[in-house]
Formats: C-alpha cells, structure tokens, sequence
C-alpha cells in the first residue's frame, strides 16, 4: 500500500474543485460530519516578509468580515507562536518556527488603525524572563512592535505577571481538565488572537491554532516544578510532567483532572488539552503564518527539522475551521485519524514501545461543538487551496 496514500494530491485537489477531502479513506464517505460551527477563511499569497504585509493583512481581514467590526475600541490578547529558541544557519526564528516579527507588527499596526483600545502581545518566556527580553534575544524591534499601535502592552504569561490573582476560565465540555487557571491577561481582553505557525509538530504532528493554545498555561501552575499546594512563581521548568505525561498534578489550588485513570501517552492527552484550553478560552481570530516555515518538527531543537517556504496567510474567525484549511494546504487530510499523517511522531518515541500516533485536534474539536473541519462546510476566500498547496510530507521526507 502506498503509504501516502491518506495526504492530498494536487490531483485530487483539482478533483473535487478544492473542496470536501471528507470522503478520502474516511471510511463511509456518506456520513455526515457533525454540525458544529463554521466560518470563513482566508488564505493569501506572500513570497517573503519584505512584501506589503499591512495591505495583505487588510484585504484578508476584509475577505472575513473586517478588522474595525472585531476591535474597534476594544481590549486585544495576541497570543504569539515564541516557542524555544534556537536557530538554524542563517536563518532567524521568526522565519522557521517563530511567527515574524514583520507580520505581529503589521497586525498591531492595523488593529490600532482599526480602533483598538488596547493590544496585550503574549507568550511565556522562560528563565524567568520578560517578554519583551525573550524578542530583544533574538533580534526583535521590540520599540518599533511599541509604536505599531497607541497602546501595545508586552506581557509573559508563565506565571502571575501583572495580574493581582488568576483567571479561572472552564471548558464546557472537558476531556482532560474541567477547567485551567491561566494569566490575567486571557480574561481581561474583549479580543482573543491566536497566532501561530504553519509547521510540523514532533509529537503531535502539526502546530496551528489549537495547538497554539498549549502555550497559554503558565509554568507556575502546569511546569514540571510547580508547586504541590499552590503556583511556584519562580517556576522555570517546562510541562512535560503535568501536561504532556500525567506523571503529577498541577497544585492543589487549580482545577484537576476529570479522570485519573485516563490515558498518559502525550499523543491521547496533548491534542485534548489543547481543545480544552481552545474551549476555556476561544480564539477569535486566528492567524497562521505560513510565509516562511519549516518542517520535520516545532523547533531546531527536532533532528532533521529544516526550513520551508510555503509563501502562505491564512486567517479565519473560528479556530478549527482555520486549522483545517491550514492542514489542507500542507497536503494533509483534515479529517485524518490518529497514526495517519500528520498524526503521527515524525521521530521515533525516546522510550522503546511507546505510541507513535497522536489524536487530531481538529476531530476533538469538532466533536464538542468549537467548529468544523469539514471542507466542504468553510467557504475559503482569497486563494482556493489548489493554489496555495506546500506538500509538507514530501519535503519532510525528501
């Protein structure tokens, strides 16, 4: 059997006009999807970062219904795409596994013109770092991200930061945690904004939106030094334990797992965290930065990870919705099983034995009502998906 037989073809593509992949291997192609949301998506081309990224984010806030509608006079959270460190050649991380700088300024810059009142850039920074020290290591204009709109606010949320308590925000129909309390910052906004990467993930296959949300959780509470009864402000350590393994739970103080006897493989609980904390705290806008790229892995730190060039933005109102035409223009099937591309470890598991498959998110998410990964449902504005196609898989492997 060709094992590449569940991703997307061009052909196939053009087969079915860019729309439904729901029936490709999908067992009983006459089942209908669940009706959970739906809402429009762009996607537009862009060579490198250099390009007019304001008037490109404009036509595509307009091609879903507008920027000034969602923010004017509004509080803003961006959630940034900062994950690790690291770089590879020359390469600078906002072009493999960081959003761009360029791109987050742009979209500060338009949502200020728009008439927000305020813009909260966030993402955890290790060591105990600021945020705004995490972009000046590497290279980021933090002055000119400053000026891009009236007010742009630098906050990391691995821990209490600014906030005088944290926010207790619950998933409504859980699969892992009812609840999470997270940063201030992720309540105290009228705008949620996910921005993320278009890019491979070593354990569970990809990174967008939903998985994006992983990083909202602070170290002080989900970090693998966290504390037994209630947050380690001075945690530094990542979420392996907690929220990848299971291995412990977070403090005393927060919210608990619904079911002990659950299982503790990442590739069953990182995809389901991921849909609780989109539940717990739903994107408004998503906007995944495709441009530049890389595959094999979310980082330099993943053997064999190497840049990419997909030269693609796409933006959406609804997070899976958006995911899924994102996971459709790497040459993937959306509506994939566990242990089919992209859900699946692109490296070997450490520990001999180990699953090599991960859940998709998008199905997880559709399931309880955050949206839908039907295709054929999301009317896909700007360039069709024919167009926009980077086969992932093959420059994985190639």
């Amino acid at each position: 059997m060709n094992e590449n037989w569940h991703t997307i073809t061009r052909r196939q593509l053009l087969a079915v006009s860019g729309l439904s992949l729901a029936s490709l291997g999908r067992g009983d192609p006459a089942a209908p999807a669940p009706r959970a949301p739906v809402a429009p998506v762009s996607i537009g081309k862009c060579a490198n970062y250099d390009e007019d990224l304001v008037s490109l984010l404009a036509k595509q806030f307009d091609q879903i219904g507008g920027v000034r509608r969602l923010v004017g006079g509004k509080t803003v959270a961006i959630k940034l795409n900062l994950t690790g460190g690291g770089r590879i050649g020359t390469y600078t991380a906002g072009q493999t596994h960081w959003v761009h700088p360029k791109l987050v300024g742009a979209a500060c810059h338009l949502m200020g013109r728009a008439g927000a009142k305020r813009i909260r850039l966030l993402e955890g920074a290790g060591r105990g770092d600021s945020l705004e020290d995490k972009m000046l290591n590497a290279g980021w204009d933090v002055a000119a991200l400053r000026s891009a709109a009236p007010i742009v606010e630098f906050e990391s949320t691995n821990h209490l930061g600014s906030g005088k308590r944290y926010a207790r925000l619950k998933a409504a129909k859980p699969y892992i945690y009812p609840a999470f309390d997270l940063n201030h910052s992720y309540q105290d906004t009228d705008v949620y904004v996910s921005m993320s990467k278009l890019k491979h993930h070593e354990e569970c296959g990809i990174t967008l939106t939903i998985k994006n949300s992983f990083g909202i959780t602070p170290n002080s509470i989900y970090g693998n030094d966290a504390g037994v009864d209630e947050p380690n402000e001075n945690a530094r350590r990542g979420r392996e334990a907690v929220l990848h393994a299971g291995k412990r739970q977070p403090p005393k103080s927060a919210p608990q797992e619904v079911d002990f006897t659950s299982e503790r493989h990442e590739g069953y609980r990182v995809p389901r965290i991921c849909v609780d904390l989109t539940a717990a705290r739903p994107v408004d806008l998503a906007i995944i930065d495709g441009i530049e790229s890389s595959v094999q892995g979310e980082g330099p730190w993943v053997n064999g990870f190497k840049y990419a060039n997909p030269q693609v933005l796409i933006l959406g109102r609804n997070a899976v919705c958006t995911d899924a035409v994102a996971t459709a223009v790497m040459g993937y099937d959306p509506r994939a099983k566990r242990g089919e591309p992209p859900f699946h470890r692109i490296t070997p598991p450490q520990t001999p034995g180990a699953p090599e498959w991960a859940e998709n998110p998008m199905l997880l998410a559709e399931a309880v009502g955050i949206g839908s990964a039907d295709l054929s449902r999301i009317d896909v504005r700007g360039v069709p998906i024919k167009d926009a196609l980077y086969d992932f898989e093959s420059r994985r492997r190639g």
